[in-house]
């Protein structure tokens, strides 16, 4: 009688799954609803929108559905160790701490900023997930920085690499080159602000970056050599509001 009911209610379970994956197919096909979502994402970019919100007390300058898919991204790869390449007020970094914080073990999260300014290093080290971070001032694609990088994660059995710093083409394909190799298979590579190729042309004129320019061009150059990696549709299909259109990149190899 047990077993029966246990059964049941893992039928329960994978026909809810079920369902949602079936709405999310139909979301990539709902040309409305795209739409809509773009238009979201182009009007609440200049007010500043995503930087509204906080991860445990440090504003984190991410749209809560790219939050959310990270969560389920980190909660089903469940990562030892986290690289994030951009700080800015460290709300990354401890959202990442916190995850791992959940998952137990010895989960470690690495940032790498150009530039970590005082204000942000104090407040972010006196909190208490700063226990599984570790931080390195410099340029992501300098070699030295990314000699540490590789140093720390040494050994280390799944590699998630989250991509938010300098969005210009030149940059972020360098980091794809540098990074990507240390990612590890069933877990992502992560780039965020593609969007910036979808917005209007001269939308960003007091950027280095811009249509053509862009993370997403990047991604797109990447891929053409590369087959460990392919997009995860299906992500930006669910969460439809996002800042990172063809920047979920899952390991394959």
């Amino acid at each position: 009688m047990i077993l029966i009911k246990v059964i049941d209610l893992m039928n329960q379970i994978e026909q809810f799954k079920r369902e949602c994956m079936r709405r999310i197919r139909q979301y990539g096909k709902n040309k409305k609803l795209l739409d809509a979502a773009r238009l979201f994402v182009q009007e609440s970019t200049i007010p500043k929108y995503s930087y509204n919100f906080t991860w445990l007390g440090r504003p984190i300058i991410q749209y809560p559905q790219d939050i959310i898919a990270m969560q389920e991204i980190i909660w089903q790869v469940k990562p030892n160790l986290i690289i994030e390449t951009g700080i800015a007020h460290g709300g990354g970094l401890i959202f990442y701490a916190s995850m791992l914080e959940l998952l137990g073990g010895d989960g470690q999260v690495l940032g790498i900023d150009i530039d970590i300014r005082e204000h942000n290093r104090v407040e972010i080290e006196r909190h208490p997930m700063f226990k599984r971070i570790t931080m390195i001032e410099g340029s992501s694609i300098d070699e030295d920085v990314v000699q540490k990088v590789r140093d720390f994660a040494k050994d280390k059995k799944r590699v998630l690499v989250a991509l938010d710093s300098m969005h210009t083409h030149e940059h972020v394909l360098k980091e794809l080159e540098l990074y990507s190799p240390l990612v590890t298979k069933g877990s992502y590579l992560v780039v965020f602000d593609t969007i910036i190729e979808d917005m209007p042309d001269g939308f960003f004129p007091d950027r280095p970056w811009g249509k053509g320019n862009n993370p997403k061009t990047a991604v797109w150059e990447f891929m053409k050599n590369n087959d460990r990696f392919e997009i995860d549709k299906e992500i930006e299909n669910k969460l439809l509001i996002t800042v990172a259109p063809d920047g979920y990149l899952r390991c394959i190899k």
